[in-house]
């Protein structure tokens, strides 16, 4: 019998769930997280879910990674200051 491939999540969820890691990193910051703990704290979203929004947000420079930690960037500080204004 044939398997079903898995359906990869709607640019929606995705988003989502990128709202949702930057949230709580920059809800923890300074605190660092490492990813094993975000992923922890995400617990109703898989580990690969945390890890492609993770390299999502790295790459349009809201996160970055040091080891295995998860930071939010200065763009994003500054822009969770403005936001809350």
């Amino acid at each position: 019998m044939h398997q079903q491939a898995t359906r990869s999540p709607t640019q929606r969820e995705d988003e989502q769930i990128e709202g949702v890691v930057l949230s709580s990193v920059l809800i923890e910051h300074p605190t660092l997280l490492t990813f094993g703990d975000l992923v922890m704290e995400l617990d109703h979203h898989s580990e690969d879910a945390v890890g492609n929004a993770v390299r999502r947000l790295v790459a349009v420079g809201l996160l970055r990674r040091e080891g295995g930690s998860v930071l939010a960037t200065r763009a994003a500080l500054a822009f969770e200051r403005l936001e809350a204004l």
